[in-house]
C-alpha cells in the first residue's frame, strides 16, 4: 500500500516483504503454511525466543537495515531482542500536542481513515466489515454508526509503544481471542483479518471527543498486547501500553460528529494511500472548533 508523509511526499515501501507475503497468502501451499504460522502457540514460541539473550544477535542487522538511530532512545544496550523492540523513546523525540481541541495520534504508524456507514459497516481494501463483527457486539456497533474508524498500522520499524489521545476515564480491557495474521494489507485480500485476529477492546470516556473505542490488534509473531491499566483516570499523552515483536494495529472508533480529521489524511485515505503519523502529533480537531 502506498504511503505519504505529512508534507505530501511518497515514502518507499518494503517491496521485498510485500512480494513474500503476496506469495505466502495467494498460493495454495502458502496458505497451508499460514494456517500454522497464525496459531497463537507459534507466536508464543517466537516470543519466548525473542526474550532470550541469544536473540540480541538480530539487533544490529535490524538497526542497520531500517536506519534506526539509537540516540533517540533512553538506552542503547539490550538484554534481548524484545527488550530492544520495546525500547522507550526519549520524551523530547515524541512531543505530545497538548492542545485539548486537537485529536492526536496514539502511535507511530501508517494511518488510514474509514467512514462507518449508517449500516455500521466499513470497507478495507474491498473487504466489507461490520462493526458487529469487529466488536462481536451489536449494541456497540450501533453506537458508532456514521462515525470514523481510524486504523493505525504499525510495521516492524515503528516505535511500538502507544498513548491515550485525550484525558478521561478508561474502562477495563476486553480480550477477543483469535489468531495472528500479518496486518500487512496484502493479507486482507485473502482473509478478513480484523475480525479473525486477537484483539483487546477498551473505552475512553474522553473530555473532548466523546466515548472513544480503542482496539489493539495482534499480528503475526506478536504474541503479546501489553496494556498497563484496567479501569482508571488517564491523561492525554500518558503511555497506554506496548506491542512486542512484529507489526500490529491500533484502531480508534469515534462516534458521529465528535471530530474533524485533517484534510490531507482524509484525501489520502480516499485515494487508498496511508499517511505516516507520529505518536502525539495532531491528526484532527474537536468538531465545532474553528482553527
Amino acid at each position: 500500500m502506498r504511503c505519504k508523509d505529512r508534507e505530501g511526499n511518497f515514502i518507499g515501501a518494503d517491496d521485498g516483504q510485500d512480494k513474500f507475503l503476496e506469495k505466502l497468502y495467494s498460493s495454495r501451499i502458502g496458505r497451508q503454511m499460514v494456517k500454522v504460522l497464525i496459531r497463537p502457540s507459534v507466536s508464543k514460541a517466537g516470543g519466548w525466543f525473542l526474550d532470550r539473550k541469544i536473540s540480541t544477535v538480530a539487533i544490529k542487522p535490524f538497526v542497520k537495515t531500517n536506519g534506526i538511530s539509537l540516540e533517540d532512545y533512553e538506552k542503547n544496550r539490550f538484554d534481548s531482542y524484545n527488550d530492544f523492540f520495546t525500547r522507550r523513546v526519549k520524551a523530547e523525540r515524541r512531543p505530545v500536542d497538548m492542545d485539548s481541541s486537537h485529536l492526536i495520534a496514539p502511535c507511530d504508524s501508517k494511518l488510514t481513515v474509514y467512514q462507518i456507514t449508517e449500516d455500521a459497516e466499513f470497507t478495507i481494501k474491498n473487504t466489507l466489515y461490520s462493526m458487529e463483527s469487529l466488536t462481536r457486539s451489536k449494541k456497540l456497533a450501533e453506537k458508532y454508526r456514521g462515525g470514523y474508524l481510524l486504523l493505525f498500522r504499525l510495521t516492524v520499524d515503528d516505535y511500538h509503544r502507544y498513548c491515550y489521545v485525550d484525558r478521561g476515564k478508561k474502562s477495563g480491557n476486553h480480550i477477543i481471542n483469535g489468531v495472528f495474521h500479518t496486518v500487512n494489507p496484502i493479507a486482507n485480500d485473502h482473509y478478513p483479518i480484523y475480525k479473525e485476529n486477537t484483539r483487546c477492546i477498551s473505552f475512553l470516556k474522553s473530555a473532548n471527543f466523546g466515548t472513544l473505542m480503542m482496539i489493539e490488534v495482534g499480528a503475526l509473531m506478536v504474541g503479546k498486547i501489553v496494556n498497563y491499566h484496567e479501569e482508571k483516570m488517564v491523561e492525554r499523552g500518558e503511555e497506554k501500553g506496548r506491542f512486542e515483536f512484529g507489526g500490529s494495529t491500533i484502531i480508534l472508533c469515534l462516534k458521529k460528529d465528535k471530530a474533524v480529521i485533517d484534510d490531507d489524511i482524509l484525501e489520502n485515505s480516499r485515494l487508498g494511500i496511508e499517511t505516516k503519523v507520529r505518536y502525539g502529533e495532531k491528526i484532527g480537531k474537536k468538531n465545532g472548533i474553528d482553527l
